[in-house]
């Protein structure tokens, strides 16, 4: 069968809204509800976050979010639990984004067979290098079909891109800026340097944009640059607050994907 992810943007190559949030926050049980409503609502493809204690990538929200996820209680094996049922009710592509050292404690090898089992496309693990993965661990991901995807910066050289071009499967992730995660102030020219570089070099790679996308005009511009956007900090955000888990991601997402101006 087709991987979810390829079928995706075989069908769709504009205009991909990739939604990121932390699995247990901000209610431990909240994983499975959040994913059907940001299915329902628009959302193209997710990425589930696996809380760590120690998210030197992540801006603040996302780190406090990982820490009340952890508080919680979330680990790796009860996300997967929670997520065994998933593929009966959604079919978007789902992917699975944390750092080495819990998927390391949990196994490789029985992480992927249990991503397989479960029904993820993908992962995303920012912490593991190309190298050491094609080394030791490749294997075990192509077994299982699962897209392991690699981020560029405006700091990567075009020969490593290159080199991470050659060995995607799914998409490479844009990271907009050299800083954490969160939203940032847009219209950028380095931004806007970084991305018509990586469009001029032609990579054979679906790409999205990701950190610092945080709304409909930050969303449709980074699409302009590439085949879509990644938002996490800001839907985040919005997740804190009263009312429902399902009024806040329709909410939300309205707001980024509503066709008339807002």
């Amino acid at each position: 069968m087709e991987n979810r992810i390829t079928s995706l943007f075989n069908r769709k190559d504009k205009n991909i809204l990739s939604i990121y949030f932390t699995a247990g926050y901000p209610n431990l049980n909240d994983t499975v509800t959040i994913i059907s409503e940001l299915e329902k609502n628009g959302a193209d493809l997710i990425e589930i976050g696996i809380p760590f204690s120690d998210p030197v990538a992540d801006g603040l929200v996302i780190q406090q979010s990982s820490e009340i996820a952890l508080k919680n209680g979330m680990t790796i094996h009860l996300l997967f639990e929670q997520l065994k049922e998933i593929r009966k009710s959604v079919s978007i592509p789902l992917i699975l984004m944390g750092y080495l050292n819990p998927v390391m404690q949990y196994g490789i090898e029985n992480f992927c067979k249990k991503c397989r089992e479960t029904g993820i496309d993908g992962t995303i693990i920012p912490d593991l290098p190309l190298e050491i993965y094609e080394a030791e661990y490749k294997g075990f991901f192509e077994e299982n079909s699962l897209s392991n995807i690699f981020l560029i910066t405006p700091q990567t050289p075009d020969e490593r891109i290159r080199k991470i071009d050659a060995c995607s499967h799914g998409f490479i992730y844009m990271v907009s800026s050299s800083s954490t995660t969160g939203a940032k102030e847009s219209g950028d020219k380095e931004q806007i340097t970084y991305f018509e570089r990586i469009r001029k070099m032609e990579l054979k790679s679906k790409r999205l944009i990701g950190f610092g996308i945080s709304d409909k005009v930050s969303f449709q511009r980074a699409s302009n640059f590439a085949n879509g956007a990644i938002i996490g900090s800001a839907f985040i955000t919005a997740l804190s607050g009263e009312s429902s888990t399902e009024s806040k991601v329709s909410k939300f997402l309205l707001k980024i994907l509503k066709t008339e101006t807002i």
